[in-house]
């Protein structure tokens, strides 16, 4: 096999990338240059101008992404598997692992297709980050959503260089990964035609290391210089360890609850006034309706009668019964001859009747919620059969804020909720001071997932400049401050309470302010800019 052949630049690619991303830290920076192998094999693929160009550039750029998607998430048949028997769980699989790695590749081949009828070189770079960035946006906003792998995602393990996501979120990071790999791309080819003048050889190198020296300089600077205001509050963690697979039915809930109370009581003082107990701490399925009357909110509140100034915010898995099919998602119970739902929930505790709930509203495609469950509801009796758990769970519109007794906010983030910036963002914009992560990462046993998921909650601190408080059952449970530094956390697979004095924040980020909107205006750009492929196609048909 040649040195320059596309395959194997292909390969090249996907190693790269898969050695840059978390938990990988050491190697972020690769994501600056890991596209360029392949760029540089599908630019002399085009060249050649053969038969089936366009078939070429999409395996060729689907190999690069397939492999590396696989690579970096392969324990997603770990988490799938928990909710479904192993056929349904390798057919789940698919979702994530091919569906993620066909956008990709689809961003790459519609950019050949512009390219072709465009001879603008800077135009056609435009639509390919258009077309890439329109695609990560597409993955975090349908149905079968999984943006596990937005290129932004990948400097959660060297946060120092992302500090300007304040200002972008993680989009702005995927465009500057996209345009360094395109100008990476440019000064290759440059230094390879230019081979008497050293300046022009030395020119786009030269532009190109300014365009990775500035973003960098400036987060580094906002990393040194960032001070938080002091406004402390003291919070407990409680990382229980529980095995995923005895939570239901294995273990008592009394039990657990008892586990739970007696970590909290270890490392408590008289002034905890959070407590953030794990997504499912309570498995009771609780009528939500009726929660005061439960035994497990009794002992609740009773643990609390300790800490007078105390909320706790922690799962539970509850129901809400309705007259009609309220919701989407509602199921008929036909001894009551009534609809329910079922939700994984966050629920806020105090001493008080007063209980906050929020429902669990990113849901896992396939395993949590139906996709497009209006359109394929029809699909959903075939599911069941197969023993899948889709349009198992309700869900809400909007983000939630729990509001204590003293007035802080805090925004509750159920499991894979924490991938969405712009979900967290708007519960900071409606007042929360601080974030509860709460999750439940065994099924994903000791792999690289529950690395990757933990490192990504740093992005959310930096995007809004607020702590992240982080409950794990059996993952990695602790502490990330406004500047996304891990100040304390938890071993995997280990019981364990952790307590920090966290500081509150009021100040709203530019990210907070504006959202996704970066996604969005390339989105907009890159659906226009394809418009051009069919229309072009049209006109010639037209001149023919």
């Amino acid at each position: 096999m040649k040195l320059k052949s596309p395959l194997l630049l292909a390969l090249l690619s996907a190693f790269l990338m898969w050695l840059a991303w978390p938990p990988h830290t050491f190697a972020a920076p690769l994501l600056l240059i890991g596209f360029v192998p392949l760029l540089i094999a599908l630019d002399t693929i085009i060249l050649k101008k053969e038969e089936k160009t366009g078939k070429k550039v999409f395996l060729t750029a689907g190999l690069t992404f397939l492999i590396w998607n696989t690579a970096c998430i392969y324990w997603v048949y770990n988490a799938i598997s928990a909710y479904n028997n192993a056929a349904v769980a390798l057919v789940i699989s698919l979702i994530p692992y091919g569906l993620g790695a066909l956008l990709m590749t689809f961003a790459f081949w519609l950019y050949y297709r512009f390219r072709i009828i465009v001879s603008n070189k800077k135009i056609a770079y435009l639509a390919l980050v258009s077309f890439w960035v329109g695609m990560e946006y597409l993955h975090a906003t349908w149905d079968l959503a999984f943006p596990w792998m937005t290129l932004g995602n990948g400097f959660a393990g060297m946060h120092q260089l992302a500090q300007w996501y304040e200002a972008t979120g993680v989009y702005g990071g995927s465009v500057w990964i996209m345009v360094s790999n395109i100008l990476a791309f440019e000064a290759y080819k440059n230094y390879k035609l230019n081979h008497q003048r050293v300046y022009l050889k030395i020119r786009p190198v030269l532009a190109w290391l300014l365009f990775l020296i500035i973003p960098a300089g400036i987060s580094l600077a906002k990393y040194y210089g960032y001070q938080e205001k002091v406004v402390p509050v003291n919070v407990v963690v409680v990382q229980p360890n529980i095995d995923p697979y005895e939570k239901n039915g294995g273990i008592s809930t009394m039990d657990q609850l008892k586990t739970l109370t007696k970590l909290s009581d270890s490392v408590a003082q008289l002034n905890t006034e959070y407590f953030i107990w794990p997504e499912t701490a309570i498995p009771s399925y609780a009528n939500e309706d009726n929660i005061r009357s439960t035994i497990e909110f009794m002992d609740a509140q009773h643990f609390l009668n300790k800490y007078k100034n105390g909320s706790l915010l922690t799962g539970i898995e509850s129901k809400k019964w309705y007259n009609d099919k309220k919701t989407v998602s509602a199921k008929y119970d036909e001894q009551s001859r009534t609809f329910y739902d079922n939700f994984n929930s966050a629920m806020q505790v105090e001493n008080s009747a007063n209980v906050q709930f929020y429902h669990k509203s990113k849901l896992v495609p396939g395993v949590e919620k139906m996709p497009f469950p209006k359109t394929l509801s029809f699909l959903a009796p075939v599911f069941a059969g197969l023993g899948g758990t889709v349009s198992g769970w309700g869900w809400q519109e909007h983000p939630g804020v729990f509001y204590a007794q003293s007035g802080v906010g805090v925004a509750p983030v159920i499991c894979y909720e924490s991938l969405w910036g712009g979900w967290i963002g708007e519960a900071v914009k409606n007042g929360a001071q601080f974030i509860a992560i709460i999750t439940n990462d065994g099924w994903w046993g000791n792999t690289t997932g529950k690395d990757q998921h933990f490192l990504y909650a740093k992005l959310r601190a930096i995007e809004t400049r607020r702590w992240v408080v982080r409950s794990a059952n059996t993952g990695i449970s602790g502490f990330i401050n406004q500047r996304g530094d891990v100040l304390k956390q938890s071993k995997w697979w280990t019981r364990d309470a952790l307590k920090m004095d966290i500081n509150l924040n009021d100040e709203i980020t530019t990210y907070v302010k504006s959202g996704d909107i970066i996604a969005q205006l390339l989105s907009i750009a890159g659906i226009i800019l394809a418009l051009f492929i069919p229309y072009n196609i049209f006109f010639k048909k037209k001149a023919a």
